[in-house]
């Protein structure tokens, strides 16, 4: 299997980077991949080439195969203009419009504030979304205050996990996510969980049971 990270940090050093670098780690911590890092950074000159000639030099060329041969894909940018970079949306606008479909995808962002954090879900997650990927459930934005802090290195070996298990799904190679399971399982009136047994995994409640239990509730 082949996990490729997509970094679109300027600096060296670069904390856009050095998230990717945590996020693939904690990824292979679960599943068995060949990673492979593309700095855009590199590529910038051949991105602007392959957007005025419409044909990609053998560098990023390679770079958008490997993208679209990954069994899973880690895309991290820095903030800017409350947005991701424009040197990001455009290696992602180079990819055919097919590679990404279904395919496992592990979002981070970095900024100065915390105040850009959903910068992942209004900006990052749209974008793949529409490129028709497997976004998986927790993306991650760090914030220049939140590097050595425990809730990071917690969101990151959680999405890590996450995308693991979304690479291997059949192979059982990472543990169940039940905490993932619980937080978008199906719940009753009162908000209690009402398909998630954290012994057994994810196991749907049939609809009948769920009305049936919905309308006890009403006429109690």
């Amino acid at each position: 299997m082949k996990t490729v990270v997509v970094s679109a940090g300027l600096s060296s050093p670069s904390s856009t980077r050095l998230l990717a670098d945590r996020l693939a780690a904690a990824t292979l911590r679960h599943v068995d991949a060949e990673p492979r890092v593309i700095e855009l950074r590199d590529l910038a000159t051949e991105i602007a080439q392959h957007l005025v000639t419409g044909f990609p030099p053998a560098r990023l060329a390679a770079a958008l195969d490997a993208v679209a041969s990954a069994d899973g894909l880690i895309a991290v940018t820095p903030v800017f203009a409350a947005s991701y970079s424009g040197l990001f949306k455009s290696f992602f606008d180079l990819i055919d419009k097919d590679a990404l479909t279904g395919k496992p995808v592990l979002l981070g962002a970095t900024g100065g504030t915390a105040r850009h954090s959903l910068v992942t879900e209004h900006a990052m997650r749209p974008l793949f979304t529409h490129l028709r990927a497997l976004v998986v459930p927790t993306a991650v934005y760090a914030a220049s205050e939140d590097w050595g802090r425990q809730g990071l290195a917690q969101r990151i070996s959680r999405a890590g996990a996450e995308l693991a298990r979304f690479m291997a799904p059949a192979a059982g190679r990472a543990a169940p996510d039940v905490d993932t399971a619980a937080a978008i399982a199906p719940r009753s009136s009162t908000g209690a969980v009402t398909s998630v047994d954290p012994a057994d995994g994810f196991a749907p409640v049939p609809f009948e049971q769920r009305l049936a239990a919905l309308q006890a509730g009403l006429t109690a």
